[in-house]
């Protein structure tokens, strides 16, 4: 495929990380940067970075690009970095100028600090930084940028995960059908993935055997916890005991009958019903004491509640007769008012009199009207205004006659109601009497009857039942006695009962248990199964990586000609890690592996990404002396190397390119 050749022609400092002017002008040649450590030879690969990506060569974006001396910062200098680049035969120059930012407020008489900006040029004109950004975005991307032009930045700045997915970016991945089509081991895998992938299947294998084994330590655990709890049932028999307790069950049920039986008192209840005869005729006798002596009381108790009631419907009939009273005289009162109201109506209309005025002129046609016609418009008003008052004041006169007429019958109404009032309080007056004779005639009665407890038969009654009582007390009394004695029976049959139920319990739960062991037994044997299946599984997985990555290796390394690469490690239970370690002959790039192999696997690297990416882009060695031959590279070369002897920069060209 075409590739875009980038080549730099120059890269000019300023006032950059110490560097006060320098020009380094390779003209799109490969060259070499000579100088002592300290003299500026990293620098020229920050600037060059930093033009472009405002990073430097270790992709750090926070570096000190200003110039110091003795530690401080110099104040007031521009710090500038300008490229020229041959892009596909075509030039181009960038250049960034960061410069510090002084502002003089009002008032002050010097500016002051606040911060600093940087201004963007390309091919000479100012640009913004988006314009900017995405013209360098237009050259290269920033990353495939920065794998192209330094050999450590693939193995020493990506993360190897990143390095892992360029190389398949590279190379290509490999589908997990072509894995398994390569592996007839393989074939049950299909089936058992049932679309997961096999980084998936492999979590899930993890999660379900970290399951069990938990499960597995915790079995042991609560059949031990079982066996421990177990009851010793060694010299109990089921059979034996059931029949004890129906026993022990029938005993207790025959002892708390005989107790319901002293309880009810055997004789007692004859005892009983003999009372309740004598009560009867208690009664009885009551009743004829009380019909011989109290029948005149009872006679002049009803006299004195029929008074009684009498004298308050005569008191409820005076209330009522006063406040119809009071109604009327109300009545009469508001009669008054309403017959004042009238005579003043009276005396406003007769005192009124008539007054009119009328247009002289035609309301039609504006002419005055002739003296025949206003006269008589005059006396038909007049007329109309006597009738009116004259009706008004007949009417008037009509309604205060009606008025007095009521006022006249309330006024009789109330002068009988007065009457009637004094004959209900001479009634009231005469029914006390007759309450207070019929009052001294029942205590004069109630004096004379004889108190039930003078009555014979009444007495030897009472004599009867207290005899009756007196034996009933002393039954219960001794029944008493015997229900304690055989509740202490009871007492006894119940605790050999619950001894009985405990111990059959202990058989229950023994067989409970035994079953729960044997289950916890069975389960931890199903899980052992589980394992062993999903070992076997986990194994088809791990086999599954180890040919991938095989394939994946041998289609990675195909296309690199020196370095070659570990996409895996073996674990010492046998799985598989995913790494990306970079060798060369045999030798880890991370330990063992000199600078100078170093840098030509890198370059390696280089080239296959070059390809891949279809870029060619100027390359920066950093200490390259280290380096006798570099490999064979088509990308421009430029060598920054260690020389004591050179204080300052210095630049040589090569002719030749060194073939490793």
């Amino acid at each position: 495929m075409a590739k875009t050749k980038i080549e730099l022609l120059s890269l000019k400092l300023t006032n950059f990380k110490g560097i006060k002017s320098f020009e380094l002008k390779p003209n799109g040649k490969d060259i070499s940067v000579f100088g002592d450590n300290a003299t500026g030879k990293t620098t020229l690969f920050d600037a060059f970075v930093w033009l472009l990506f405002d990073k430097d060569s270790q992709n750090k974006k926070d570096f000190g690009i200003k110039t110091l001396v003795d530690g401080k910062t110099q104040n007031n200098l521009n710090h500038e970095v300008e490229g020229t680049f041959l892009i596909d035969g075509q030039e181009l120059t960038l250049k960034k100028i960061y410069k510090e930012k002084w502002t003089k407020k009002r008032g002050s008489v010097s500016s002051e600090f606040t911060g600093h900006t940087t201004d963007y040029f390309i091919n000479g004109v100012p640009s913004k930084k988006k314009e900017y950004t995405s013209k360098v975005d237009e050259i290269v991307e920033e990353e495939v940028f920065k794998l192209l032009t330094s050999p450590s930045y693939f193995n020493e700045q990506l993360h190897w995960q990143e390095r892992r997915e360029t190389l398949l970016a590279v190379a290509g991945d490999v589908s997990d059908d072509d894995v398994i089509k390569s592996n007839k081991d393989l074939s049950k895998l299909s089936e058992i993935l049932s679309n997961r992938s096999v980084d998936d299947h492999k979590k899930m294998i993890a999660a379900k055997q970290k399951e069990i084994n938990e499960e597995l330590e915790r079995i042991p655990v609560r059949i031990d916890e079982i066996n421990r709890g177990l009851p010793d049932i060694d010299d109990l028999d089921e059979s034996a005991i059931e029949t004890l307790i129906d026993d022990l069950n029938a005993q207790i049920d025959e002892k708390n009958d005989k107790i319901n039986e002293l309880k009810s008192g055997g004789g007692v209840n004859d005892l009983k019903t003999k009372i309740s005869d004598i009560d009867l005729k208690v009664s009885q006798v009551k009743n004829e004491h009380e019909q011989q002596g109290q029948t005149e009381v009872y006679k002049l108790q009803a006299k004195v509640q029929e008074e009684e009631s009498n004298i308050n419907i005569l008191k409820n009939s005076l209330e009522s007769q006063k406040y119809l009273i009071e109604l009327k005289k109300d009545k009469i009162n508001d009669l008054e008012d309403e017959a004042n109201k009238k005579r003043q109506e009276w005396k406003v209309v007769n005192d009124s009199e008539f007054e009119h005025e009328q247009e002289c002129t035609c309301p039609a046609c504006g002419q005055d009207l002739p003296e025949d016609e206003l006269e008589q418009a005059r006396d038909k008003a007049l007329a109309n205004f006597n009738k009116t008052k004259s009706d008004t004041l007949e009417s008037l006169v009509t309604d205060g006659k009606s008025i007095t007429e009521k006022q006249k019958e309330l006024t009789e109404e109330v002068t009988d109601l007065e009457k009637d009032l004094e004959k209900i309080e001479s009634q009231i007056e005469s029914k006390k009497a007759d309450l207070e004779k019929v009052e001294k005639k029942l205590k004069e009665a109630e004096e004379e009857v004889k108190p039930i407890e003078t009555n014979q038969d009444y007495v030897k009654l009472i004599e009867e039942k207290q005899e009756l009582n007196n034996k009933i007390a002393s039954i219960l009394n001794d029944n008493q006695t015997a229900i304690k004695e055989i509740e202490v029976e009871i007492t006894e049959l119940k605790a050999k009962l619950s001894t009985a139920q405990n111990n059959l319990s202990k058989l229950s739960m023994s067989e409970r248990s035994r079953a729960r062991i044997k289950e916890l037994e069975q389960q931890e044997k199903d899980l052992a199964v589980e394992y062993e299946r999903l070992e076997e599984e986990l194994h088809l997985a791990e086999e599954f990586t180890r040919t991938k990555v095989n394939l994946l290796t041998e289609n990675i390394n195909s296309k690199f000609k020196y370095a070659k690469f570990n996409l895996f490690e073996e674990q010492i239970n046998g799985g598989l890690t995913e790494i990306c370690e970079t060798t060369y002959k045999g030798v880890p790039y991370s330990s063992g592996l000199n600078n100078a192999a170093r840098i030509n696997v890198g370059l390696d690297i280089i080239n296959t990404l070059s390809e891949h990416y279809g870029v060619q882009a100027p390359i920066f060695i950093d200490n390259a002396e280290s380096v006798t031959s570099l490999i064979d590279i088509d990308s421009q070369i430029i060598s920054l190397v260690v020389s004591e002897k050179d204080k300052e920069l210095r630049i040589e060209s090569k002719t030749e390119k060194e073939v490793a």
